[in-house]
């Protein structure tokens, strides 16, 4: 993508409407826009790594055996009734009414509408177990949405709900989520420590969040050192092996961690002092088993096989693709900008053009960027006519995990120089090597 037809609003001034970094980075880098309190448009470069950020989503809950669907944003008011949950989940929920009269709202949350999709169809056990996902767009009326992306009113969110027979079927759904979430966390360059958490208005008795400690964190939490350095599963796990499962969420709940909500001053303090971490963190995603709660209401049912029917055993996992954008801000920034693992960033290459128009560099350039797309990478080209410094800013801003400086002193030698974004690094290599470095 050449920078003179892409559209990327950079900001040279900090937004003063910005309390948070990951609000003012992304602000500042033509991420985002706020068009109502807690509502935002993504801009072609934040929404570069939305469609990262989902896609490695998407490829975990696949590999955890889940399946895919699309429910719609605008729900019965009729489905909630049944649930219970329509008076009681608050003002949180933006009701509605369509030109009949009808009370509608739009959807915090889909327990009620993937239960009324499964009771529509699924009548036998042998139809289990059963894992159904989408990501979509919810809207929550927050009374102060503050903070970007980490307290908006609408947002991105994969939300997946398990049918089982029973609790151990429902735990070993739990325990699928449980390790495709670590895993999921892990391939965007985040470590992910799950803590017993609450379950709020979804209910239930079991529930963990996952939460990234960054000193921006917007709460406080409190852990086991050894969190920081277990192993997370690897692309060859057995989401069939219950056993084997069961034995990674013992190893990754053995020890003490909790937000503030659920802290236990008492049982932290037999943690070895040397052990104890007391840190600021973010919750990007949170796991809930709630059993019957939704089934037995609105009768979601399967017979047994044993002559009778019996309702279905429930979980539902929720991740925000749209948070995590932040979130990742939040644990991965420095003072010049943003740093993105590689694996959810806009462009994996930034070639920065130091003499627009001249014809070496202009040579050099154009040579680089289309060998780098002719092998898949994702380039952004800096072609516009600014000074150097300008350049700089905005790579080191975007966060661009390598840059390619091209300029007539390097190219004097047949060499440019690239730098690594995470660290600052800088060699000087001839654009031959260039290309087989970014290429890889």
């Amino acid at each position: 993508m050449r920078l003179s037809r892409f559209f990327l609003p950079i900001l040279r001034e900090t937004p003063k409407e910005a309390e948070i970094v990951s609000h003012r980075l992304m602000l500042r880098a033509g991420m985002m826009r706020q068009e109502a309190a807690g509502i935002y448009a993504f801009l072609p470069l934040g929404f570069r790594v939305l469609q990262k950020i989902c896609a490695i989503v998407r490829e975990e809950q696949n590999r955890s055996g889940a399946i895919e669907l699309l429910m719609p944003t605008i729900q019965s008011a009729d489905l909630w009734r049944e649930s219970g949950r329509y008076e009681a989940y608050g003002k949180e929920m933006l009701r509605i009414k369509d030109r009949h009269e009808r009370d509608m709202l739009y959807g915090p949350t889909n327990e009620e509408m993937i239960t009324e999709i499964f009771r529509s169809y699924v009548r036998s056990y042998k139809d289990l177990p059963l894992n159904l996902y989408h990501i979509q767009w919810k809207f929550r009326d927050e009374v102060r949405p503050r903070f970007g992306l980490m307290r908006g009113r609408e947002f991105l969110m994969k939300d997946a709900y398990s049918f089982d027979l029973d609790q151990a079927g429902a735990t070993h759904s739990y325990n699928k989520m449980f390790v495709a979430y670590l895993r999921t966390f892990a391939r965007m360059g985040l470590k992910s420590i799950p803590m017993r958490a609450e379950s709020g208005p979804i209910g239930g008795n079991l529930s963990h969040e996952f939460i990234i400690l960054a000193s921006t964190g917007e709460s406080e939490v409190f852990c086991h050192k050894d969190y920081l350095d277990l192993p997370v599963p690897g692309a060859d796990v057995n989401f069939d092996d219950v056993a084997g499962l069961q034995a990674t969420v013992d190893a990754w709940t053995a020890q003490y961690a909790a937000t503030s909500d659920m802290h236990d001053a008492a049982a932290f303090a037999k943690v070895p002092s040397d052990k104890q971490v007391s840190a600021r963190g973010i919750e990007v995603g949170h796991i809930f088993y709630f059993g019957t709660k939704y089934s037995e209401p609105m009768k979601a049912v399967v017979s047994t096989g044993e002559g009778g029917d019996k309702p279905v055993h429930m979980g539902s996992y929720g991740i925000g693709p749209s948070r995590l954008v932040a979130a990742i801000i939040e644990a991965s920034h420095d003072e010049a900008g943003i740093v993105w693992p590689e694996a959810v960033a806009p462009f994996k290459v930034a070639i920065l053009n130091l003499k627009q128009g001249a014809a070496d560099t202009d040579a050099a350039c154009e040579q680089l960027y289309r060998a780098l797309t002719a092998k898949g990478v994702e380039v952004l080209y800096h072609d516009i006519d600014e000074r150097a410094g300008a350049k700089f800013a905005t790579a080191d801003l975007i966060g661009v995990p390598w840059q390619v400086m091209v300029g007539p002193r390097g190219l004097a030698e047949g060499k440019v120089e690239v730098k690594k974004r995470t660290d600052g690094s800088r060699e000087m290599m001839t654009p031959a090597a260039a290309l087989d470095l970014l290429a890889k």
